[in-house]
């Protein structure tokens, strides 16, 4: 997979399917990140999100029949790839890096 940078947004997700197992629906996904974010989030800008990091390779996506939902709708788990786990470990490094030496700097600016 070709270097390519996450969005905040897309970053947020993919660290909500971690964070849940590796594998999850939109539904507990929209519940996780309003829990940890603090902010009201669309279940229709999620899946549109996992579709797009699916098609970049990020993410599979498996029907599972026997998880139907309150809607009788058939459940799509997604599931991180390899890459998406190196791309999340790569981001982390880079923020953490670009942090680094600045908690004086901040503390200052009060």
């Amino acid at each position: 997979m070709a270097k390519e940078n996450l969005g905040e947004f897309e970053h947020q997700l993919l660290l909500a399917v971690l964070r849940l197992g590796g594998e999850a629906y939109s539904v507990p996904l929209v519940l996780e990140l309003e829990e940890r974010t603090g902010r009201e989030v669309a279940q229709a800008a999620v899946f549109i999100a996992l579709r797009r990091l699916e098609a970049r390779g990020l993410l599979t996506s498996r029907l599972d029949d026997h998880a139907v939902g309150e809607t009788g709708r058939v459940r799509r788990y997604f599931k991180l790839t390899p890459g998406a786990v190196d791309c999340l470990r790569e981001t982390r490094r880079a923020l953490v890096r670009l942090w680094e030496g600045l908690d004086g700097i901040l503390d200052g600016a009060r």
